[in-house]
Parts: structure tokens; C-alpha cells; sequence
């Protein structure tokens, strides 16, 4: 293995979730007012921390979203979760195989805590992280595209930043990655290839990548 760490994203990745969120995410900033289609929350807000959203909204419009946005939001997420999230196809198989080869792992999402380990209890994630394998953007003061959550990972993991390599499916997170100064694989099931500029290499299918990051 040619890293010490792999520090996966969540949402898209690990777990499919990103088709799910970004939904209703477009819904529910367009029932108040702000008309935002699934295309425009892949693009504006995939990857990206919840700060995110309400900087964006206030930004464009002068509006702040309302101060339950959050919760509310998060409910149906959660909601919608328990009712259709699965993992990525390929991603148990790629756990299992760093386990079995000794090589550390870790998730470092912009999702909360809670978000994460729902997501991972819901589709069978759970028994591969424990709490000190769990980074969240709520964890720094900072989200993707700042380099702080991955720095902050690979220094609870005990990894320099050349060591590590990052696994992420979204442009913002791929940036985060690159300015950490960290190698990147990109993921593009969901994300054309063209929006991952600078990630170090680029694959389709989650069950390749123990085989890629062992080449």
C-alpha cells in the first residue's frame, strides 16, 4: 500500500446518499422561496458543510434561511434515510480489504456526527467505525473547500498529510484535499470527471479502489 491512511468522504462514497439529500435539499430551499433545482444543489452545494447553504442563500439573496432550518431539514434527511439509504456499492468490499491488509482508515465528512453515524447504522457501516475513525466538519472551525477537516483527521490519526490520500466524489472536497496537501482519488459515479480537476487519479467503480491504492 502506498499510503499510510485513506481518509474516505460519507455521503456519496461510503454511502449513498448524496441523490437523497441533494433532493431534498432543492425542495425544501424552493418551498421557501429560493428556486433551486436538483442540478443546482449537486452543483452549489454537494460536499459542502450546512454553513454552506446559508452562506450562499444570504449571499445571493440578502435572505437568511430560517432559524430551524437545520433541524427541519435534517429531519427529512433522516427520515428519507431509514426509508431508502443503502452504501455504495463496492464500498464494503473496499473496508473489508484494508482491514484485512492492516491499513488505516477513517471518515472525514462534512455531515454532523449524527448525520454520519445514522447514515452508517442505516446501511451497514457501522462496525467499521468506531468514534476514533469519525471526523466531522462541526469538529473545525472550518468546512470543505478548506483543508482543515482532513488536516485535522490525519493529525488525530497520528498521519502526516504526504501519507494520506483522500477519497472523495465532490469538487469542493477534492479542493480541501488538494490544499491539505494530500493525494486525492476522485470518484465519479456521480460527479462528471471534468469537475474533479486536480485529483491525482480518477475511477468509476468503488470496487477497484483497494486494487488502485495497492498499485
Amino acid at each position: 500500500m502506498r499510503y499510510d491512511l485513506v481518509i474516505f468522504d460519507n455521503d456519496g462514497v461510503l454511502v449513498d446518499s448524496e441523490p437523497i439529500s441533494n433532493r431534498l435539499l432543492a425542495g425544501y430551499l424552493t418551498e421557501l422561496g429560493h428556486p433551486t433545482s436538483y442540478e443546482d444543489s449537486l452543483r452549489d452545494y454537494m460536499g459542502g458543510a450546512m454553513h454552506r447553504v446559508h452562506d450562499l442563500v444570504l449571499e445571493r439573496t440578502g435572505r437568511r434561511l430560517p432559524p430551524d432550518f437545520d433541524d427541519v431539514f435534517h429531519g427529512r434527511v433522516f427520515a428519507a434515510f431509514e426509508r431508502e439509504l443503502e452504501p455504495v456499492p463496492g464500498a464494503v468490499d473496499v473496508l473489508e480489504k484494508l482491514a484485512a491488509d492492516g491499513v488505516a482508515y477513517c471518515v472525514a465528512s462534512s455531515g454532523s456526527h449524527e448525520r454520519i453515524r445514522m447514515g452508517h447504522r442505516k446501511a451497514g457501516l457501522g462496525r467499521w467505525f468506531d468514534d476514533e475513525r469519525i471526523f466531522s466538519s462541526q469538529d473545525v472551525g472550518r468546512g470543505k473547500p478548506a483543508p482543515d477537516l482532513f488536516l485535522h483527521a490525519a493529525a488525530r490519526m497520528g498521519v502526516a498529510p504526504e501519507r494520506c490520500v483522500v477519497v472523495e466524489d465532490s469538487p469542493l472536497g477534492v479542493r480541501a484535499a488538494v490544499a491539505a496537501g494530500m493525494d486525492v482519488y476522485g470518484f465519479t459515479a456521480m460527479t462528471p470527471a471534468g469537475k474533479l480537476d486536480g485529483a491525482t487519479r480518477l475511477f468509476a467503480d468503488m470496487g477497484e479502489l483497494a486494487d488502485l491504492l495497492r498499485g
